[in-house]
C-alpha cells in the first residue's frame, strides 16, 4: 500500500510540474514586448478597431484574451493581457469566429499573418498588399494544442 501511495504521489508531482512548465515556458522565454511608443504608431493609423474580451463562448480561465487591437493597412496591434501559452498565431477570417469548432469549420477560408510572442502587447505586419476589407475579424489561437484564445469582430 505504500509502494502504491508512493507511486502516485511522485506521479502526481511530476504531472503538475509537466503543467506548471508548460504554463511558464512562454513566460519566461517570450522577447520583450514592442514599446507603447511603437503600438501606438500603430493606433494612429488604425483603419480598424476592435476589442478583445473574456466572455467568448471557447475562452476559459486558460485560454483567454481581453483588451484593445488596432489594425492598420500595415500592422495589428494589440495592449491589453492575453492568457500566456506557446505557439499562439494571429488569424483573420471572413466571418466572426468565438469557438475551436467554429476556427476548424472556417480555417480555409482564413488566413495566418502571424506570431503573437508577447501577452501584454504586441504588434504583428501584414503581408503587402493585404484585403482587409476581405475580412472582418483578428483570431488569436494556439497552434500547438488547437485552443481558441480569442477574437475580435472589426467590422
Amino acid at each position: 500500500m505504500k509502494r502504491i501511495f508512493l507511486l502516485v504521489s511522485h506521479l502526481g508531482c511530476v504531472a503538475l510540474g509537466f503543467a506548471l512548465g508548460i504554463y511558464a515556458l512562454p513566460i519566461l522565454t517570450q522577447p520583450p514586448s514592442p514599446t507603447m511608443n511603437q503600438v501606438q504608431e500603430v493606433t494612429n493609423q488604425a483603419l480598424y478597431t476592435a476589442t478583445f474580451q473574456k466572455d467568448r463562448q471557447d475562452s476559459d480561465f486558460l485560454h483567454w484574451g481581453e483588451g484593445s487591437v488596432s489594425i492598420s493597412s500595415q500592422q495589428v496591434a494589440f495592449v491589453g493581457e492575453l492568457a500566456p501559452g506557446p505557439d499562439y498565431k494571429l488569424y483573420f477570417s471572413p466571418t466572426f469566429i468565438e469557438t475551436e469548432a467554429g476556427f476548424n469549420a472556417n480555417k480555409a477560408q482564413m488566413i495566418q499573418v502571424g506570431e503573437v510572442k508577447s501577452f501584454d502587447r504586441f504588434t504583428v505586419s501584414l503581408p503587402e498588399e493585404f484585403p482587409l476589407k476581405d475580412y472582418n475579424t483578428v483570431i488569436v489561437w494556439c497552434e500547438t494544442f488547437g485552443e481558441f484564445i480569442t477574437s475580435a469582430r472589426y467590422k
